[in-house]
């Protein structure tokens, strides 16, 4: 069964997150002190944020290449979860300080990073509080 969720709300149901930094990736499950401080940031910078269309698509091989450099994170989840009829297991954002917008990419099991992603403007902030936290 697929759980519908509305997107501004997916730290309510991740179990964890993955930091990715240049390659190196620290895991954190729901409950740690990490978990909710990452949590806490990520809804802080959604607020007032606006979902808009997506700019492109993933490209599953693309995306496993760009893990390898800078900042990432990954919310994980006990099943397949959807979205404005959209599935994933796992959502991926790049972070980048100074954007103002950002694609979420969406992951399966049965097509990886491929397809459709879903896009977030932060209208008037960036996303250099949620890097430095994702760095602290």
């Amino acid at each position: 069964m697929i759980m519908q969720v509305e997107l501004k709300k997916i730290t309510d149901y991740a179990q964890g997150i993955n930091v990715y930094k240049d390659g190196e990736v620290t895991a954190y499950k729901v409950g740690e002190t990490r978990f909710n401080e990452i949590c806490a940031e990520w809804n802080s910078m959604l607020y007032g944020a606006h979902q808009m269309p997506a700019f492109g698509v993933s490209l599953h091989r693309e995306t496993v290449k760009a893990l390898k450099s800078g900042v990432w994170a990954e919310f994980t989840f006990d099943g397949e979860m959807s979205s404005n009829g959209m599935p994933y297991e796992k959502l991926l954002v790049n972070v980048q300080p100074e954007w103002s917008g950002f694609n979420l990419v969406r992951y399966t099991a049965k097509h990886g990073y491929d397809g459709r992603c879903f896009y977030y403007d932060l209208v008037n902030k960036d996303m250099s509080a949620f890097y430095n936290c994702l760095n602290g």
